[in-house]
């Protein structure tokens, strides 16, 4: 599967988890020269606190588009070293 925005493969592996509708890529997959820090978090009561990461591709911008938990839940190990995206980040087979 690929992750696209913004005409611009940001993630590509076939070692996808699907959990409550989003497909977590393998970390490694992520082209980290798309990303760009973010300081937002969020919680979730069974996966722990998600940090986020922004894309950046062909001078546009899309903010916190990318999420991660880098410590996440007993109930919620298998997305552990994996990244999940945002609406507007289109995944294809």
């Amino acid at each position: 599967m690929k992750a696209i925005w913004n005409g611009v493969t940001v993630a590509e592996s076939d070692d996808i988890v699907t959990l409550e509708g989003n497909h977590y890529f393998p970390e490694a997959s992520l082209k980290r020269e798309y990303t760009t820090f973010s300081n937002h978090r969020t919680s979730c009561v069974w996966k722990g606190q998600a940090h986020y990461m922004s894309l950046l591709a062909n001078g546009d911008m899309k903010p916190d588009a990318v999420w991660f938990y880098p410590e996440p839940t007993e109930g919620a190990q298998e997305i552990k070293g994996r990244v999940a995206f945002a609406a507007g980040v289109d995944i294809v087979d």
